[in-house]
């Protein structure tokens, strides 16, 4: 990178000496609204691409991004991490400060780290956290971008039962769009499927080890199908069961999925088991924010 140099005190100062490439961790978030998705893509619209150029610019030559995983274009992050292999003498807190200055409105980097050159950011990632957002009845202009609106009553506690049913070790065939090469294996144990209401914003948390393609909205979809009484439990037992896709099962709208967090370190077998009791309703009230 530019300004990396330094010099060999051995020979008074004047040889310089090429600095290493170190491996960085970052973790951003992005309004997914007008992106191609996170995956680099043709028309350079993707979030990986003006991630990208902008480390283009500070580095001086290009630089390859690695993220978690991808998201489909109009998903949001709240905390999407990439890592990245650069040279860089001055810290991360100047690291930080110059690609922040390189990036669009819609994308923030919120931090980043030198790491050991064997971490990787999809490949050491031990669970992702995502959340689904519905809006109960007609949202303003600056909600609506980022939620389902759904005008029709739900019946909240059947989707609380439905998630129930569908928390834990399962095969999800039924819940993924198979648009995605590698994934013959569809069995995942789903740690985290609650809901949690505050007002008329209903917020749906999947946590897991791995996500199918389309799971976390596919899920998303079924649950509101149980609200408006087109799906029944029982209904969405066999359908999981037949491990076969099936119209019934709609993919909810991509802008109201977020990728939350993304877990690194020791796995849990069920993260979020302390924070609930499976005999009784995932639904709780939002907590407030300032």
């Amino acid at each position: 990178m530019r300004g990396c140099g330094c010099y060999n005190p051995a020979n008074r100062g004047l040889m310089p000496i090429p600095p290493q490439n170190q491996r960085w961790k970052c973790v951003c978030a992005y309004d997914g609204t007008g992106f191609s998705g996170w995956q680099s893509q043709a028309d350079g619209r993707a979030v990986q691409d003006v991630i990208e150029a902008a480390l283009a610019r500070v580095a001086g030559a290009p630089v390859r991004v690695h993220g978690s995983g991808r998201t489909d274009a109009g998903v949001h992050a709240r905390g999407q991490v990439f890592h990245f292999d650069a040279p860089w003498r001055h810290g991360p807190a100047k690291l930080l400060a110059a690609l922040r200055a390189g990036l669009p409105p819609a994308i923030q980097l919120r931090s980043i780290r030198a790491v050991p050159s064997d971490f990787h950011a999809r490949f050491s990632a031990t669970g992702k956290v995502y959340t689904y957002d519905l809006h109960l009845g007609d949202a303003d202009p600056f909600s609506r971008p980022q939620c389902w609106v759904i005008h029709r009553p739900l019946d909240l506690a059947a989707m609380a039962a439905a998630a129930d049913l569908l928390r834990g070790r399962h095969d999800f065939r039924s819940f993924s769009a198979r648009g995605r090469a590698g994934e013959d294996d569809t069995v995942r144990d789903l740690w985290r499927l609650d809901l949690v209401r505050r007002g008329r914003r209903v917020r749906i948390t999947a946590e897991a080890g791995g996500f199918l393609y389309k799971m976390v909205r596919s899920l998303a979809g079924a649950l509101v199908a149980v609200g408006e009484g087109r799906l029944t439990i029982g209904r969405v037992r066999e359908i999981l069961h037949s491990r076969q896709r099936t119209a019934e099962i709609q993919t909810a709208p991509p802008q109201g999925l977020f990728l939350d967090k993304v877990r690194y370190g020791k796995s849990k077998k069920d993260p979020a088991g302390a924070m609930r009791r499976r005999i009784s309703p995932s639904l709780r009230a939002l907590p407030r924010t300032g």
